[in-house]
């Protein structure tokens, strides 16, 4: 059997450590120290440390005691850790006699005073998913969204044939189906800002009453504000919760990520249809090795995209289990102490998919001839539309039952559905009426586009501002940060 010391990622479980994850150099070094268990650890080593700091500030200990826990937090490793939980069962206390090991026994009273556990696991998972998101995934968000941008507004007047249930439906433009994604993912993006700059922590006990740290203060509030500044958290809104912090800030938090990931699934759909053999208006080229099949040697599969709707099939249920932990019986029960163990899953599985869609969207190319031949094959049925409206003007009363069945005519003979318009007598004298711009419209429904073009640019320019203020905001939060660390 293996030592546990030598195992490879080959002899893990999970998909996202053989292969996701796990896999990517890279991808993995930015991920670790938010997402790994021993990035777990880490982040409750520091609210320990930070509740020291506090005691400190306010007279409890010295400062010399919040040194000697600060270099005691440095040394612990996570198997030291786990050793110990071993031997007491208990995964907080745990690490409390690891801090206690590495420093003088006068001074092991401050450690972890006033806290039960849940102040120390609830705050760092706040803090840890707080600056996961800060750090990594809204700047990579934002590096998806930018792109995005640039690339309807390189195809902001590129015309495409629209489609709605898979049909042909009227002209568009590629960039202006492109910045739909760009204002989905921009909300998102909102969202999720506001959702990691919410999360709470709390340092109010066993019941959340501060029954422990109002023995030593009338004002155990401002303690647990102080103790939450240090970490650049805050408590809840009155400083209230059970044992556990309350479970909507995360909830939140994971539901800002499953509907951006659904984003994502919904633009590699879309992506993965305009590449399909019939519709061709994008090519997505392949590494000159590449396999598409093991029987078919001209297969070549749109697998980039394919992939993210994959992961969002198994990430988007365990939203689920993210709202049955926010039921917690009286003031705490252990019912989410394993499942809220997997949210990292979560996080990692979500940010892969949007590193991947970069990629992606990188390696493909825009085939404008395919976008106008397809607009050729059905521009003279998207007509109804216009012309149906255009009637409706002049006054016709029944303009779009008309129409219908002209355009039901056309499919049947092939004839162009104007020109059986232009040879009905009763249409005759409301077309003959037409403005120019009208005329040359239905001489050429590929001009029937409306604000598309406007809309795309308005729709960049938006968000492009937006994502800029927020990209500012969490290099200077992560500067902030880093100051105060050093400090």
């Amino acid at each position: 059997m293996k030592n546990m010391d030598t195992i490879s990622r080959f002899d893990t479980i999970s998909p996202l450590d053989y292969r996701y994850y796990g896999d990517n150099p890279e991808f993995f070094n930015r991920l670790r120290p938010y997402v790994s268990e021993a990035a777990n650890i880490r982040y409750l080593l520091r609210v320990e440390l930070a509740l020291v700091k506090t005691l400190a500030k306010w007279g409890v200990c010295s400062v010399d005691v919040a040194h000697e826990v600060e270099e005691a937090c440095e040394k612990i490793t996570p198997g030291e850790v786990y050793d110990e939980e071993r031997r007491v069962h208990h995964n907080i206390r745990a690490i409390v006699n690891c801090i206690r090991q590495h420093i003088p026994q006068e001074s092991w009273p401050y450690v972890h005073l006033f806290a039960t556990s849940s102040d120390i696991m609830d705050t760092a998972a706040a803090l840890r998913y707080k600056e996961l998101i800060r750090d990594v995934i809204l700047p990579d968000l934002i590096e998806l969204e930018d792109f995005l941008i640039r690339m309807a507004r390189e195809h902001s007047n590129q015309v495409q044939m629209g489609r709605t249930h898979g049909q042909h439906a009227v002209p568009t433009t590629f960039g202006y189906a492109v910045a739909l994604f760009v204002s989905r993912i921009g909300s998102r993006i909102e969202t999720m800002n506001a959702a990691h700059q919410n999360l709470r922590g709390k340092l109010s006990g066993a019941v959340g009453a501060f029954n422990a740290l109002s023995l030593y203060t009338k004002e155990p509030t401002q303690f647990e504000s102080d103790f939450l500044g240090e970490l650049g958290l805050k408590p809840s809104n009155t400083s209230v919760s059970s044992q556990i912090v309350e479970p909507e800030p995360i909830a939140d938090l994971a539901y800002s990520v499953i509907s951006c990931f659904s984003v994502l699934a919904n633009l590699a759909d879309d992506m993965r249809n305009l590449i399909r053999s019939e519709i061709g208006e994008i090519v997505d080229p392949y590494h000159e090795d590449e396999v598409g099949s093991s029987t078919m040697p001209h297969k070549m599969n749109p697998k980039n995209f394919e992939n993210i709707k994959s992961l969002w099939k198994e990430f988007m249920p365990r939203m689920f289990t993210v709202f049955m932990d926010q039921i917690s019986e009286h003031q705490r029960d252990l019912t989410n102490s394993a499942s809220s163990r997997f949210l990292p899953e979560l996080f990692t599985g979500f940010s892969y998919a949007v590193v991947r869609m970069v990629e992606a969207l990188d390696l493909i190319t825009i085939d404008p001839r395919a976008m106008e031949s397809n607009m050729i094959k059905g521009k003279d049925l998207v007509a109804a539309e216009p012309l149906y409206i255009m009637l409706a003007l002049q006054g016709y009363p029944n303009a779009y039952d008309v129409v219908r069945t002209l355009s039901r005519k056309s499919r049947v003979t092939g004839a162009k559905l104007i020109d059986l318009a232009r040879e009905d007598s009763e249409l005759a004298d409301y077309l003959k009426n037409l403005p120019e711009e009208h005329e040359q419209l239905l001489a050429d429904p590929g001009l029937y586009i409306g604000d598309a073009p406007g809309r795309t640019i308005a729709t960049c320019d938006y968000w492009e501002r937006v994502c800029k203020s927020i990209g500012r905001t969490l290099r200077t939060e992560g500067k902030t940060h880093l100051k105060n660390a050093a400090a």
